[in-house]
């Protein structure tokens, strides 16, 4: 038995971030960093408390749920730009109280009209890179959708007027913020990421003024920004796509080499979806469909329902390895099937039907772990994102998550605006005739997937985990945590993580090893011992463990109950 991964792992297990996610069972129940928050009226859930605070704000003022949803967006982007911004995307689910319904919103945007695939791929051989687009420069910028999205929030469900939900955001903008701990520590490397590449455009003038990013408790303004959020706050949506801010960008990028034209922001819609469920032990848990990749967080639970959980034990080696592999399978439908649908047929309610998950759950060896799966036959990596959930006092609830996809995105910033383009487009496949290959007007594959679970016709969790492919894999561990193990809204998230790493990838690449599985501090040695006895290789985590918030309706007590990332800056708020 090779024991080198045990090796690595003793080296760094309980050190570092990761300790703080360590479990201690005291008379049965998980001991979490934090109580959960509980109250009556509202509650918003965020990764930055100034930005909580601020939903709790609009709340108050009489704002609906998706208001302080809006309103908290537009402040993490000035925030927290490391995850998020107006030059991402946006998805979100929406529980309407008085309809008794779950709305989905899917505001990606798509690649530029302009941009050829031969186009792109004789400039992946000019920047060197022929067989992947690059994280960085213009070849991955796609659309910015997620101003589209707050429009099409507020046009359904907002009450507060649009200027008085942005307030607060273009305040901070101008009067200035101070950095918190785990964003000033990106916020850095995306200043030294930028300082490498030299990249045109006035990133560093907007993000490492006075030439250095901006340290931890140091104030940081942003006054180009708070004019562009005026802008539209006073003059809508088509200020962003069709009226000034799209002119700045059209110029901008012709002048510098860039694909993105004025008719590409003229032609972006969002979209309305119907969420997609499956159930699992009698909890609806709802995903948005692909071009996202939620569905890989349903095709797991539904493999996972076949084995009992429970009485294998919370983290045995039994459990945890049926949950690596079923993700592993799910992964490799992810790698084939999840597309743009407007471009691809994805097969959709075979890939989440109970008869697939059980011809995928036989592929499963309970002593082995597989090095390689193949995607099945339904009929027919790092990212950084921010996640939100509100709730307000009728009821209503909103699941929000919001990216710019790596980092701080691009590294594309224009003069005069106050925000970084999105990388999303690295995300699109190469290969001929994949559902996924790139093609102008193409939504990419997107890694962004808000949650939410219903019990009984009745809303029960709005939650989320950002973090690239984590999000699926965090998603599902928040769902056993509360159903199977029986943990509360904050200890789910607080329980120690696992992420496995490694497997095939929508951009084309294939898993032939069986990945890695990193592991935090708190999943105890007998258990690492136990998946290395079945082949797996196991190593110490290194703190990229997502980040969760999320909201749970007590239907018994009538209160909300929240929960905030204990590993970053987040905080969870109620009234």
């Amino acid at each position: 038995m090779n024991l080198r991964p045990v090796s690595a792992l003793l080296l760094g297990l309980f050190s570092g971030v990761a300790a703080l996610a360590q479990i201690d069972r005291v008379n049965g129940r998980a001991f979490a960093t934090r109580s959960s928050v509980i109250a009556q009226h509202g509650m918003v859930c965020t990764s930055q408390p100034l930005v909580t605070q601020i939903g709790i704000d609009v709340l108050k003022a009489g704002g609906s749920a998706v208001d302080a949803a809006i309103a908290a967006n537009a402040a993490l982007g000035l925030m927290e730009p490391t995850g998020s911004g107006m030059g991402g995307d946006l998805f979100a689910i929406v529980y309407d109280a008085k309809t008794k319904k779950l709305y989905g919103l899917n505001a990606s945007g798509r690649a530029p009209l302009g941009l050829s695939y031969d186009q792109m791929k004789a400039e992946l051989a000019k920047a060197g890179s022929p067989d992947h687009i690059p994280p960085r420069g213009f070849l991955p910028i796609s659309v910015p959708g997620t101003v589209s999205g707050w429009f099409e929030l507020h046009g359904k469900f907002g009450k507060l007027p649009m200027k008085d939900v942005l307030a607060p955001a273009i305040r901070y903008a101008e009067e200035g913020f101070p950095l918190t701990q785990y964003i000033a520590y990106g916020w850095g490397i995306g200043v030294r990421y930028a300082k490498a590449d030299k990249l045109p455009g006035a990133f560093l003038e907007t993000y490492a003024p006075g030439g250095h990013a901006p340290a931890e408790g140091e104030i940081f303004r942003n006054p180009a920004l708070a004019h562009t959020l005026r802008l539209i706050a006073e003059k809508g949506r088509d200020a962003f796509y069709k009226g000034e801010v799209a002119d700045q960008i059209d110029a901008f990028m012709r002048a510098n080499g860039g694909f993105l034209r004025k008719a590409d922001f003229e032609r972006h819609t969002a979209t309305w979806v119907d969420p997609v469920a499956v159930n699992y032990r009698g909890y609806d848990v709802y995903e948005l469909p692909p071009n996202s990749q939620g569905i890989a967080a349903l095709q797991i639970l539904a493999i996972l329902e076949g084995y009992d959980l429970r009485a294998m034990g919370y983290n045995s080696p039994e459990a945890l390895h049926v949950m690596i592999e079923a993700k592993k399978l799910a992964f490799e439908d992810r790698a084939k099937f999840y597309a743009d649908p407007a471009f691809a047929k994805v097969p959709l309610r075979s890939l989440l039907s109970k008869e697939y998950a059980a011809e995928r759950r036989k592929l499963i060896d309970l002593g082995r772990a597989a090095r390689t799966y193949d995607a099945g036959n339904p009929a027919l990596r790092d990212g950084d994102t921010v996640y939100l959930t509100t709730a307000d006092s009728e009821g209503n609830m909103v699941s929000l998550i919001q990216s710019n996809y790596r980092g701080m995105g691009s590294g594309i910033t224009v003069p005069g605006l106050g925000f970084t383009f999105q990388d999303r487009g690295e995300l699109f496949s190469l290969e001929a005739g994949h559902a996924n290959v790139y093609a102008p007007g193409k939504r990419p594959f997107q890694t962004i997937i808000p949650a939410f679970v219903m019990k009984d016709g009745q809303p029960w969790i709005s939650f989320g985990v950002m973090g690239g492919a984590m999000q699926p894999q965090g998603h599902v561990q928040i769902v056993t945590n509360l159903v199977d193990f029986d943990m509360n809204v904050q200890e789910a998230g607080d329980a120690a993580r696992w992420q496995h790493e490694g497997s095939s990838e929508p951009t084309g690449e294939k898993m032939r090893d069986g990945g890695y599985v990193q592991v935090e501090s708190g999943i105890p040695y007998e258990s690492v011992r136990g998946l290395v006895q079945r082949g797996h290789d196991v190593r110490a985590g290194n703190g990229a463990f997502g980040g969760y918030q999320g909201i749970l309706w007590d239907a018994r007590n009538h209160v909300y109950r929240g929960a905030s990332e204990s590993r970053k800056d987040g905080c969870a708020m109620g009234y």
